[in-house]
């Protein structure tokens, strides 16, 4: 997967950044793996994943982590799945999207 740049945004007060990928310079839409204060706590302990729009002409994209979900390694031991790059560790609790109760693989 490529990078293709970083997505600064804030939470609260607190500036973040995340560094999103893509298959192909031409996609339109951009996958983000990352992980957060309630990773291992409430939600799947290796992070998760989040799909947003490519910028617009303004630069800018809406990330909508109501929308962030487990990756498939979450619920069997047989899927292999990216781990969040150190840069995608956010140091805020991102409370929405798909929480994780199971045992972990």
């Amino acid at each position: 997967m490529l990078a293709t740049g970083i997505l600064r945004f804030s939470i609260k007060g607190v500036e973040l950044v995340l560094e999103p990928y893509v298959d192909s310079p031409d996609d339109d839409s951009l996958f983000l793996i990352f992980r957060d204060e309630t990773s291992g706590v409430t939600t799947y302990g290796a992070g998760r994943f989040l799909s947003a729009d490519a910028p617009g002409g303004d630069g800018t994209t809406v990330l909508d982590f109501n929308l962030a979900y487990n990756p498939p390694c979450a619920f069997t031991p047989y899927a292999t799945c990216p781990l969040p790059p150190p840069q995608n560790a956010l140091s805020i609790a991102i409370e929405a999207g798909e929480k994780y109760h199971g045992e972990a693989h």
